[in-house]
């Protein structure tokens, strides 16, 4: 995943009519990306116990991608963002990342 193909992705996800989803959507990454970086600073004793945690908010992120695309079909808008994302779960959770930091330079 790199800055180019996230804001691609992040941007077809956003033209998106379905904006509960995508709502969804951005919230799971920006829950996602968070414990992402709480783990990264935490020790090893604290990473055991927040483990599950992590697991499934990735999980979920990766429902409300797969959920995402889905009705975007449904609804005849663009959904190749979906199968461009793939389905490997480390590209998918530094997608999360890379929404949690879109938001936040677009919130300035």
């Amino acid at each position: 995943m790199d800055w180019e193909k996230a804001t691609r992705i992040a941007y077809a996800i956003g033209k998106s009519r379905l904006i509960e989803l995508r709502m969804q959507l951005f919230r799971r990454a920006v829950h996602y990306a968070g414990l992402r970086a709480e783990w990264q600073l935490s020790t090893p004793e604290q990473r055991v116990s927040m483990d599950e945690t992590r697991t499934r908010a990735h999980d979920a992120f990766i429902e409300a991608c797969d959920m995402m695309g889905r009705c975007m079909k449904d609804e005849q808008e663009d959904a190749s963002w979906r199968e461009e994302l793939g389905n490997d779960r480390k590209e998918i959770g530094d997608f999360a990342c890379y929404v949690h930091l879109i938001l936040g330079l677009v919130a300035r």
